[in-house]
């Protein structure tokens, strides 16, 4: 069951400190000889970065002498699963062993593990962890390893010795989730953001509150990390608020507080006095020492300054100084966007993350200098946030993983005010909405297709080795295929060269892969004059018999009306090439594509237009480019309609695109066809014969349902019984009858619900399990305690009530996967959107 925390509320001052949590075991920190691994979470199996680092500091792969302790767990399968991740990376079975320190019997074993408490006053257990090279704590509760490590008297225990002795004379401590918890004096064991702004904090562990709101419980860490307090799971849980408000309470002087993302670890050198980020995402820095604090009783604060880093990136903990990868560039003077970001008020708000909004919506964008977010709880009672540009504010941007882009960020101010919103019904709130006067095209379908499709929704990662394999397997030879990229879409050759590369490293032989001459734009850094190809080429029919004789051809991204431009002749015809690509499509071939290579996909291309902007406003005849993807109503073009089975939508989670799709849908989709939105990482895969499809990658699809909608007389903005379901990788859909398989390995989740608790609704960058797939699946379908959750999208006084319900036909679906990651599918969750007047107080 989920965890909530109920205790009588503390209304003293912001000042004042919990004297129980800011007790130190640590000595002088300059006689730590010691490293720490601090991870936030979730760490997966195939994370190399974060292994490697933590073996290398453990001694190396033949050296390492690792330590597991299992406290935190209600079973050894993490610490079983994290030894045998060990072993894979090329530390021996014989270097590694759990320790048997823990304070609970432990399920699935014949031995009562709450015996192992004794363990931790062990003489032998504790020479045994002074003769290791490293020591990791699993997750699970953080409380259940300082009560298996602490005495009630609050004295180190002799294993806690023994592994402060280890830490100081040079081995390193680690832990993922409440593993890295217990990293810092002050421990945040409980709570949210809208505890921590509420200023509810309690002193005692009782669980069992039916309310949305979970203070913020703090207790005493065991102190390793000597520079700031921890917090975990920090972006995936949105908990920005309550270690901003934790960290004024504790007032650490000259110190930051550091919040660690899922999949992700804060490595500190001790030496050095430096930490650095390896993994998948980041870390918060929070500098609370200019914070002006105006409120006691609630959050009213400003000059709270927030820092982002990521993967490469360091910090003098001594100098406070940050050093970016050089890998990356500056983008004070030259922001790549010029579009004017909406405020982040939920499920509709594009890059609705923490990171990605500040970094795309406020760092990135010279249009504007501040960007707002909300929060709050079903009654409306919460917080406006102001994040804002300074003169020290910087940004910079780079390409990781191949062409994902990858953003760090410092000094970004942070302030926060109580804010009352409240929302009332408005059936005229869009009544200027325009519909589509937008032609959808007649495809000639009467030829089978033998060929299959790998639909990806852009940010292909180049590791990414299950969609590049799969599209090599899909190609009639293999790896001996003979494959033509497309760079039409691209302002440069630079992304269909980085796809050559790939293909390469994934065993295709460089001599078979060709890009196409097709494309309207000059590229850079080139001496041709690549946009005369298209006239030049698109009906050259020796192009065209090159391109019969291919196995298959990829469309790299950007922006798609390029695409269409490259083949499409002025009068809407095929070119002769492109009639070239439906007959090797016809007899076999596979045709993959990424971000605009996916728009094109289906008869209706979404061409522009963000979530609640084509919600609001309809639609429009004109287009201003690729900023128009950021936002403004939608625009339609036709599409190539390789992809027969309703529309695509890609970018689906980064850029919330759920509105615009819902919106294209019910005005050019077939109703009794599904409406298809794909994440970034992540490809649809289409089997033509068999009429099947397939997910594979790291998100998912969501597949957008209105067979059984019904509409009142709330206008055209207004929906009831949309359907909606959500599968990923493993999970597979028959297209004729649109009916869902879901993994073997995955359980269903109605009657076994994991977490019985309210919810709030989805507000913006601080509402838990941020991204649309993420919220539904652990707020409503693995939750007992709600029927239905909320967001709330708003701009100018209106916006939109979604309403997420379960029904009789609703179910959801759990596993593991890479390591002890969550994995949810769901089917059939009911959507009602409903216009709304917003009033805010």
């Amino acid at each position: 069951m989920n965890k909530k925390w109920m205790a009588a509320t503390l209304s003293f001052a912001l000042g004042l400190s919990l004297s129980t949590t800011s007790v130190s075991f640590a000595n002088d920190p300059r006689d730590i000889k010691g490293n720490l691994m601090i991870a936030g979470g979730a760490l997966g199996s195939s994370n190399k970065a974060v292994f490697n680092e933590f073996i290398q500091l453990a001694g190396g792969k033949e050296k390492a002498k690792i330590g597991i302790v299992p406290a935190a767990s209600s079973s050894l399968k993490s610490s079983q699963s994290f030894k045998k991740d060990l072993v894979a990376y090329g530390v021996s079975a014989e270097q590694i062993e759990i320790v048997p320190l823990a304070n609970r019997d432990f399920s699935g074993t014949p031995e009562d593990e709450s015996k192992w408490r004794k363990n931790a006053n062990s003489e032998q257990i504790a020479k045994e962890i002074e003769g290791l090279s490293a020591i990791w704590f699993v997750g699970g509760d953080q409380l259940r390893i300082t009560d298996t490590l602490v005495k009630p008297n609050g004295d180190q225990t002799k294993a806690l010795e023994a592994i402060w002795k280890m830490y100081h004379e040079g081995g390193v401590i680690g832990g993922t989730s409440a593993g890295a918890a217990i990293m810092s004096d002050v421990m945040i064991a409980g709570g949210d953001s809208l505890g921590g702004l509420n200023n509810e904090f309690v002193k005692k562990d009782k669980r069992g509150t039916d309310g949305e709101i979970e203070p913020v419980y703090l207790e005493r860490g065991l102190g390793f990390f000597k520079y700031g307090i921890v917090d975990q799971h920090f972006d995936e849980r949105a908990r920005l608020g309550r270690l901003v408000m934790t960290a004024l309470k504790e007032k650490a002087s000259g110190q930051y507080a550091y919040g660690v993302d899922e999949d992700t670890a804060l490595v500190v050198n001790n030496k050095e006095k430096r930490v650095k980020v390896v993994g998948r995402s980041g870390v918060s820095v929070v500098d609370v020492s200019k914070a002006k604090v105006t409120g006691s009783k609630r959050a009213q604060f400003q000059d709270v300054y927030l820092s982002h880093l990521v993967s490469g990136d360091q910090l003098n903990v001594a100098t406070k100084e940050f050093m970016i990868s050089d890998h990356k560039d500056v983008t004070n003077g030259y922001e790549y966007y010029e579009f004017k970001p909406l405020d982040a008020t939920g499920v509709f708000t594009s890059y609705g993350r923490l990171k990605e909004y500040l970094s795309f919506s406020l760092v990135d964008n010279a249009t504007t200098n501040e960007v707002k977010g909300y929060l709050y709880d079903s009654a409306g009672n919460g917080f406006q946030l102001t994040f804002r540009k300074t003169e020290n504010t910087k940004g910079y941007w780079g390409y990781k993983d191949g062409q994902k882009d990858d953003y760090s960020f410092t000094n970004v101010a942070f302030d926060v005010e109580p804010k009352k919103v409240s929302f009332s019904e408005n059936k005229d709130a869009f009544s200027a909405y325009k519909p589509s006067e937008f032609t959808a095209p007649v495809i000639d379908r009467t030829k089978p297709v033998k060929g299959k499709l790998l639909i990806a929704g852009g940010s292909l990662g180049s590791t990414n080795a299950d969609v590049f394999k799969k599209f090599i397997d899909l190609s009639k030879q293999k790896e001996n295929s003979k494959v033509g990229i497309i760079p039409a879409a691209s302002s440069s050759l630079k992304s269909s060269e980085l796809f050559k590369k790939d293909l390469v490293s994934y065993g295709m032989k460089a001599d078979n892969i060709e890009i196409l001459p097709l494309s309207v734009t000059n590229y850079k850094g080139t001496s041709e004059d690549e946009s005369q190809w298209a006239d030049l080429n698109k009906n050259n029919e020796e192009l065209a018999r090159k391109v019969e004789k291919l196995d298959a051809i990829w469309f790299v991204g950007g922006d798609q009306t390029q695409i269409t431009a490259s083949l499409l002749n002025k009068d809407g015809t095929n070119s002769i090439v492109l009639d070239a690509i439906w007959d090797t499509y016809r007899n076999g071939a596979v045709l993959g594509g990424t971000s605009a290579g996916a728009a094109i996909m289906s008869d209706v291309m979404i061409a522009g237009g963000g979530s609640y902007d084509t919600l609001a406003s309809g639609f429009t005849q004109t287009y201003d480019g690729m900023l128009q993807q950021e936002g403004g109503p939608g625009y339609l073009e036709r599409g190539l309609g390789f992809f027969e089975f309703g529309i695509v939508d890609q970018h689906f989670d980064n850029k919330a695109r759920l509105g615009r799709l819902i919106a294209v849908s019910n005005e050019k989709g077939d109703h009794n066809k599904l409406s298809y939105g794909i994440d970034e990482d992540t490809a649809l895969v289409v089997y033509n014969e068999q009429k099947k499809a397939e997910v594979v990658g790291r998100g998912g699809v969501t597949l957008v349902d209105l067979s059984k909608q019904a509409k009142s007389g709330l206008g055209q903005s207004q929906y009831k019984n949309i359907k909606l379901s959500w599968i990923n990788q493993g999970d597979a859909l028959d297209l004729a009858t649109k009916e869902i398989s879901i993994n073997e390995k995955k359980a269903s989740t109605t009657g076994y619900e994991y977490s019985d608790h309210k919810v709030p609704p989805h507000s913006g960058v601080l509402s838990a399990h941020g991204v649309l797939n993420r919220f539904i699946s652990y707020n409503l379908i693995d939750n007992a305690g709600t029927a239905n959750v909320k967001s709330y999208s708003f701009n100018n006084g209106k916006g939109f009530e979604l309403n997420f319900r379960k029904t009789a036909e609703t179910e959801g679906y759990w596993g593991y996967t890479d390591g002890q990651k969550d994995d949810y599918s769901f089917v059939n969750v009911s959507l009602d959107i409903t216009p709304v007047f917003v009033k805010k107080d």
